[in-house]
């Protein structure tokens, strides 16, 4: 057993760092506050396991939510692939539930909302992913803050359009238009390479991981339960009643029951093709 765990194939992604996309869905204002509490978690989760994290664009609501946010996380040196950020958190790719009592509720009813979290592999060398000129559309615009209101008075802010896949990336968290271009070629890289990836397992018929891309309630890979301070992720059936912990950065259990699923996965297709 141990033999064909070793043997077993392995992403070859895993050692990568990983670029996270965190959106709020379904349930308005509670859903960008519960989007924040996703951020943070994933914030902890990598200041315990050494790495560093990167805000690269967010836009946040009156009340101190997250509509969405681009972040990159990355490790410090050259790690095993097994201990790679792209190795633990791509299994948080989906549709993220929770039921609690939000602030904005004054009959103190239980309320449930999404946010949706994407995860991609960080693509380190720009040749790896070409990118031809001509198929994106670049527009500046000006930084825009909470409610709207202009918080620079120059055109910094960027997006791309890619056009044969329609892909659009927005950057504004910098000061700079340069700075906020090259942010947005790194996502928009990492999006299709994630893209092809996607692809390409689709016409295997072998999905290693499952990235939801949209963001609605129904299509939920875990629930965060306030009332009864419950965790529970629906594809591998792990379920804590720590998720004040959780939420507070301890997800390394959470991750290795999607770990644990996915090697048991690998191992029968190693098993199917031996046999």
């Amino acid at each position: 057993d141990k033999l064909r765990k070793v043997l077993a194939p392995r992403d070859p992604d895993d050692a990568r760092d990983v670029i996270m996309e965190i959106k709020a869905g379904a349930g308005g204002d509670e859903s960008a506050l519960f989007a924040g509490d996703l951020l943070r978690m994933y914030e902890r989760f990598a200041e315990a396991k050494g790495w560093s994290v990167q805000i690269m664009d967010s836009t946040v609501n009156d009340l101190g939510g997250i509509k969405d946010a681009q972040i990159a996380i990355k490790a410090k040196g050259n790690v095993a692939p097994e201990e790679g950020v792209w190795a633990n958190l791509k299994y948080e790719g989906g549709v993220h539930r929770v039921q609690r009592v939000p602030v904005t509720e004054s009959q103190g009813r239980i309320h449930t909302s999404a946010a949706g979290v994407l995860v991609m592999p960080e693509v380190e060398d720009a040749g790896e992913v070409e990118i031809d000129p001509n198929e994106v559309r670049v527009d500046v615009f000006r930084s825009s803050g909470p409610g709207g209101q202009s918080v620079n008075t120059t055109d910094s802010a960027v997006r791309l359009t890619h056009i044969p896949t329609g892909i659009v990336v927005s950057m504004q968290n910098e000061k700079s238009q340069i700075q906020n271009r090259e942010a947005a070629f790194r996502v928009l890289r990492a999006r299709l390479k994630a893209e092809e990836e996607a692809k390409r397992e689709a016409e295997a018929a072998e999905q290693r991981h499952s990235q939801v891309r949209t963001v609605d309630r129904s299509e939920r890979i875990r629930t965060y339960n306030f009332p009864e301070n419950r965790i529970a992720d629906h594809r591998t059936g792990y379920k804590a009643y720590n998720l004040d912990q959780v939420l507070n950065g301890q997800l390394q259990p959470v991750i290795d029951s999607a770990i644990k699923l996915d090697e048991e996965h690998r191992l029968e297709q190693l098993s199917g093709q031996s046999a």
